[in-house]
């Protein structure tokens, strides 16, 4: 049975488990409360956040794609970088779930290199056309330059054995000299058709995930592919900035190792390209992943692993002189592993069509700040790996920002990031967990994590405040008193956004339909205005006395608030 027709037969079973029978009430919270130190700047009000991937390439020029892609560049002051995979698989560009080809390199007969970049510019220029950034990834193989070609395209299904995916894209080249030259050859095109400038300004990696199945060769041989695109990449482009490895969890013992293993490599071994000592190394890259369950009935996250990942990969990264200062870019940095894993076949995603997934992403930016403040690191993106995925039955529990076009609750997360500018400031929640408590547990027990993280500019403040608990349960809400202090006028205007089961909410409008697999044209307008950014009211003139404003909102639990200050 094909994954479409397993979703219609299991799907109203998951969700009546998720997002139903757990709306049992839960005895109120205490009164939290959120004090913001607008003096008190805690660091640049980076955004990280702006950074997204997938598996699939070729959904990137497609319709709600590029509906999506336009929206992403919208939402934030600077410029999106976007992360994919299969950039030099080879095949004819027909998409499918983990999948994706740009047939960029063949061979003719006689072993000669043919080089096709049409499919690579269409990527990269429906990006570009959006004033967004390639984090272009050096990978998968081609069929032609792999040691063991066969099998090569896989037909992977959602309930399949994920083992399915890892076929002849993953092994080492069997010609060096020729995958060098492949990427010497992708660089100097990208310089030819979009200027040296704007090459320079992107930043590209090599491979993914090379500590698991992603690479089917040995450490060494990893290295030796590394230093050889390296170096077809600085024959095109000396000015070229390139790092890596991708591995898969920063806190795991084979994670571990092979990133400090590589950072070694770049930094003494010899490198296999040149026989010079070290290769380049202008980015650091590894992944971190939560991971979800169902206990009793209803959805548990467990963020711990999670931030465990990035905190030991970011003490690696500062724990070598020669990288400490080297940007950091968390590859993925997600509650789970399989973007393509739905909800039918994996219950415990039932957390991403509803505002479960906006307060996990909150809370979780949020300890990325501090953990970055605190070891010293240069922390420059986390790539959520979420995107879309075209013409998937509705709201099938992807891990993706939008489904048929209609944005999910967890993009307008992102479009509260977009609004917060400045510096970071100092924030104390009474009922917010330190990093240490959620790296060690998560937010588990009888208190939610209600927290807060808040940026100044000139002339304006935001304070983005969650109420986040690893069980998806729902309640009637907290009280929340926010205190702002050293504000430098006498009244500013405020406004509140919102998302929770009312507001910037598509997926509760869809449920209320009845859950339509074809909903009409009217309807599908009205989902897509409600998976806008809400405003819980309008905005009010509030008078600020001795530079102290305070107010009180109710957060629902799972919610997310941003309050937005402006004089």
């Amino acid at each position: 049975m094909g994954f479409k027709l397993r979703y219609f037969s299991l799907v109203l079973f998951f969700a009546a488990i998720s997002f139903s029978t757990v709306r049992a009430q839960e005895s109120k919270s205490s009164s939290a409360t959120i004090t913001v130190d607008l003096k008190t700047e805690t660091g640049d009000m980076s955004p990280v956040w702006a950074w997204f991937g997938h598996d699939e390439p070729n959904y990137t020029y497609m319709k709600d794609g590029k509906k999506l892609l336009s929206e992403l560049a919208a939402l934030s002051p600077t410029p999106v970088h976007m992360r994919v995979h299969n950039l030099l698989t080879t095949g004819d560009g027909t998409p499918a779930l983990k999948w994706g080809s740009t047939n960029a390199y063949t061979e003719d007969a006689y072993g000669k290199p043919v080089y096709d970049w049409h499919l690579v510019d269409s990527i990269f220029d429906t990006y570009i056309k959006r004033g967004m950034k390639p984090y272009a990834q050096i990978g998968f193989m081609p069929e032609a330059l792999s040691t063991h070609p066969q099998p090569y395209r896989h037909h992977w299904e959602p309930g399949k054995n994920y083992g399915e995916i890892y076929t002849g894209w993953a092994y080492p080249p069997n010609d060096y000299n020729k995958w060098e030259e492949l990427i010497y050859q992708w660089v100097k095109h990208e310089v030819a058709r979009y200027g040296k400038k704007e090459v320079e300004s992107w930043y590209w990696e090599v491979w993914n995930e090379p500590n698991i199945d992603y690479w089917k060769g040995t450490m060494p041989e990893f290295f030796k592919m590394y230093d050889y695109a390296a170096q077809g990449a600085r024959r095109a482009l000396p000015t070229v900035k390139i790092g890596g490895p991708e591995i898969a969890g920063g806190s795991s013992s084979s994670g571990m190792k092979f990133l400090k293993a590589f950072i070694e490599h770049c930094i003494s071994g010899t490198n296999y390209a040149t026989g010079k000592t070290g290769s380049p190394l202008d980015v650091i890259s590894f992944h971190a992943k939560g991971n979800p369950s169902v206990v009793d009935g209803h959805v548990r996250m467990n963020m711990a692993p999670q931030i465990r990942d990035i905190r030991e990969g970011f003490k690696i990264v500062a724990s070598y002189s020669q990288t400490k200062n080297i940007p950091i870019v968390i590859g993925e940095s997600d509650p789970e592993g399989c973007a393509a894993c739905g909800m039918a076949t994996n219950p415990s995603n039932a957390y991403r069509n509803g505002t479960m997934y906006s307060s996990y992403t909150a809370a979780t930016f949020a300890r990325k700040y501090l953990l970055a403040d605190s070891l010293k690191v240069n922390f420059m993106g986390a790539v959520s790996w979420s995107f879309e995925f075209e013409d998937q039955p509705w709201f099938y529990g992807f891990r993706d920002l939008a489904t048929n076009g209609v944005d999910k609750p967890v993009l307008n997360v992102f479009r509260m990031f977009g609004m917060m500018k400045g510096k970071r400031v100092a924030v104390k929640g009474s009922q917010m967990f330190s990093v240490k408590a959620v790296a060690d547990s998560s937010v588990r027990g009888s208190h939610t994590d209600i927290g807060a993280l808040a940026a100044k500019d000139k002339r304006a403040a935001t304070v983005m405040i969650w109420n986040y608990h690893d069980d998806d349960i729902q309640d009637e809400g907290s009280p929340v008193t926010v205190t702002i202090n050293d504000l430098p006028v006498k009244a500013v205007k405020l406004t509140q956004y919102r998302i929770d089961q009312q507001h910037s909410n598509s997926y509760e409008v869809w449920k209320k339909m009845g859950s339509p697999q074809k909903p009409t044209a009217a309807q599908i307008s009205e989902l897509e205005r409600a998976g806008q950014l809400e405003m819980m009211d309008k905005p009010v003139t509030v008078p600020v006395k001795a530079g102290q404003l305070q107010t009180q909102i109710t957060l629902p639990r799972q919610g997310v608030a941003l309050l937005k200050l402006d004089w």
